[in-house]
């Protein structure tokens, strides 16, 4: 008597990796957001978009 295969093993192995790696790119998008607000601080304080003129 044979087994039936299913499906559902890789679907939760794919439903694991796709959790791991959105739990990895919300960690590393937290961590980098005070740097991020320093980089557009110091973008504005340069000139921002009206910038170009003075830096080319």
């Amino acid at each position: 008597m044979r087994k039936r295969r299913r499906g559902t093993t890789a679907k939760r192995v794919l439903t694991a990796e796709i959790a791991v790696v959105g739990a990895l790119c919300t960690a590393l998008l937290v961590t980098e957001i005070p740097s991020l607000v320093r980089e557009l601080k110091i973008w504005r304080i340069a000139g921002g978009l009206s910038a170009r003129r003075r830096y080319p």
